[in-house]
This record gives structure tokens, sequence and C-alpha cells, in this order.
């Protein structure tokens, strides 16, 4: 047994604690601290779209309806608590919700988080979800986050992943899609000790279709492993996973795709692709492509690429007078970009190629002359981006 302790319910005076890298994006924010929901009705925006944000047992109690009228809604045991959003039929949230939530920690602690969000019939909401310690303490975090999007409703989903190296942090995701929804998600592992994202997609409604994308830079001894599965079992869905990752010093990656089509679903399409730098001889990935198909009228691919930084595109730029230095951190920021140009919030957007290249500022000892040129050069910055 390890000698980590559960996390208690914090106290009030706690919530000034909260803070995070993305906090100056306009959004709608909900609060989390180790886990813990704070309830805090305080957004007319919200309240005057009837947008439901509370917790789960609060809304097991007081909205029966809204559980007993959704379809594909797993099972809830009456102790289940956490963080139940709603978002009712034919609303349409313009700003994102943004949850954040806090680990803080001064010993080392056990975290257990749940989100349950329903998005309802011809709605469409944008949602960023931000893990981030705030200090330097050892954590475990486990994170259950269930989702449902029924007929004609849209999610973009983002999850971001910032924590220290001594943190570990588990986030078990299941998405459920109804017929003619559309679901887009970005994780973005940042920083961590050891992360592990498991990501089980389900197509249930003619015409659903998901864009899913991962991002991950690993350094030292860090460790990140993805597991994406995506379940076509209705007719005429489309799924497209594109996860890459950039690995240092002796970080190690794992990536393991699963695209399932079911007899009952012809005229699938999918696709799956994982796409890896290694930046040393030490830096280890392991790739996993698996398709799984029982129909044969379907288009599906797969594909997988482990390697180093284009040496053409290397000579080239250092003909050109850009130093080698220089002209490794162009080509490794032009490797994450593909992912963030997928992206719709454009100051989220803005935001995040900020992050990303403070974050390979790892390998440069000085920001002087870096060709990158951060809004935050390195030195000046609080994050735990090495």
């Amino acid at each position: 047994m390890d000698n980590f302790k559960k996390a208690i319910r914090p106290k009030e005076e706690d919530f000034e604690d909260f803070s995070c890298h993305l906090t100056q994006l306009k959004t709608y924010r909900i609060h989390q601290y180790n886990g813990f929901f704070f309830e805090r009705n305080d957004n007319e925006v919200l309240l005057d779209k009837n947008i439901i944000i509370c917790s789960i047992r609060s809304a097991m109690e007081n909205h029966k309806s809204i559980f007993n009228s959704t379809k594909n809604l797993q099972p809830l045991s009456s102790d289940e608590d956490g963080l139940f959003i709603y978002i009712p039929r034919n609303t349409t949230l313009d700003t994102p919700l943004q949850i954040l939530n806090v680990i803080k920690t001064f010993e080392p602690l056990k975290i257990e988080a749940k989100t349950l969000i329903i998005v309802g019939e011809n709605s469409h909401l944008k949602l960023i979800y931000c893990d981030d310690t705030v200090n330097d303490n050892l954590s475990k975090t486990e994170s259950k986050i269930s989702v449902v999007l029924e007929k004609d409703s849209s999610l973009e989903y983002y999850k971001m992943e910032n924590i220290n190296n001594l943190s570990s942090i588990f986030t078990d995701s299941n998405f459920v899609l109804d017929t003619n929804c559309e679901l887009k998600t970005f994780w973005l592992s940042i920083n961590g000790g050891d992360i592990k994202n498991k990501l089980s997609v389900a197509l249930d409604g003619q015409y659903a279709r998901a864009d899913l994308n991962g991002l991950y830079m690993v350094d030292r001894d860090q460790v990140v492993d993805n597991q994406v599965s995506v379940s076509h079992n209705q007719p005429n869905c489309h799924s497209n996973q594109l996860y890459k990752g950039i690995l240092d010093d002796s970080a190690k990656a794992q990536f393991k795709g699963h695209i399932y089509v079911s007899q009952n679903a012809p005229y699938t399409e999918a696709i799956q692709n994982n796409r890896n730098i290694l930046l040393t001889d030490k830096a280890v990935v392991n790739t996993q492509p698996f398709l799984e198909i029982y129909n044969d009228d379907v288009k599906c691919a797969h594909g997988a690429t482990i390697g180093q930084l284009d040496q053409g595109a290397m000579f080239y730029m250092r003909s050109r007078g850009i130093s080698e230095r220089s002209a490794k951190m162009l080509l490794m920021f032009a490797f994450c970009t593909e992912i963030l140009s997928k992206a719709s919030i454009e100051e989220l957007v803005d935001t995040l190629q900020d992050i990303i290249k403070r974050r390979l500022h790892g390998e440069l000892s000085s920001c002087e002359n870096c060709v990158l040129l951060c809004s935050t050069p390195c030195g000046t910055s609080d994050v735990d981006f090495i």
C-alpha cells in the first residue's frame, strides 16, 4: 500500500488559491480544489440560459427528470458526488466554460475527481478543463469524466494537464454521441511526472463525428500514456485520431489506439495516426494501433511514425544562417502547431502557442536571441516549464 492520504473537502477560504495559466481567457469559470467542486451560482448569464452547474448529488436530488429522460447515461449510485453540468436543449454558449481543478498538497495526497456533463439536443458547447498543481508536493489524481451528447449537439473539449514532476494523474473519460453529434477533443499534456489518459468514444447515432487530438511533451524521466478507443456502432459515422509527441532525455510515452467497427456500421470512415519525435537515444515510445472491423463497407486506415527531427530541413535552415538550436526550436514548434490549427478558440490558441514555446525552452539555457519570441521569456515566467 502507498502512503497517500485521501483528500478531504477544503475550506471556503481555500477559494483564493484558484489560479491557472489560462485565467486571462474570457470564460465562465467552474472551480474544483483537489477534486472537490465549489458550488457558486453567481453567473447570471448561465442562470438565464437555464444551465445547471451543481454537485452530482444535488442534481440527483433536485433534477431527477434529467436523469430519467437522458439516453445513454450510465447508472449512478446514491452516494456519488462530483461536478454536474447540464446544457439544456437548443442552447448555444458562445463563451467557453472553463473548469479549474487546482491541486495543492502539503503531504502525499490521493485526489479523486468526478465530472458528469450532459449536452442537450441541438446545443453547442466549448469546454476547457485544466488540471494544475500550484506547488511541488506529491499527489496522485484519479479523474473520471462522463459526457453525453444528445441528438444534433456538439462539444469542443480541451483537457490541459500541467502538474509538477512528482505527481501523477489518471483520467478516464467516456463520451457517448447520439445522431448527428460532433465531438472535437484536444488532450494537451504539458508537464507531469506520470500522466495516463484513457479516452473512450461511442458513436451510437448515425452521422456522429469525432475528431480526437493529442499533444504531449515530456522530458527527464517523465511518462505519458494515451489510450484511445472509438466504437463505431451505427452507420455513416466518422472518426479521426491524431496524437503527436516530443520526447527528450529519458522520457517514455505509450499510445494505444483502438478503432472498433460493428457489423451494423457500414459506411464508416475512421483514421488513426500517431507521430513522435525523439530528441535522444534514451527516449522511448511504444505505439500500438489496432483496428477491429466487422463490416466490409468501410474506409479505415492507421499509421504510426517514430523518428528524429528532419535533417534535410535542418540542413536547409543552417545553410541560410539559422543556428542549429534555433532550427531545432522552429521544427519542434511547427510539429506541434498542426494540432492547434484545428482549434476554434482563437484566444486560447494564442495562449497555447506561447505555452508550447516556453515548454520547448527546456532545450535552451538562455532566451537571448531566441527565434520563438515568447510573450513571457524564460527566467521571468512563474510557470513550472523546464
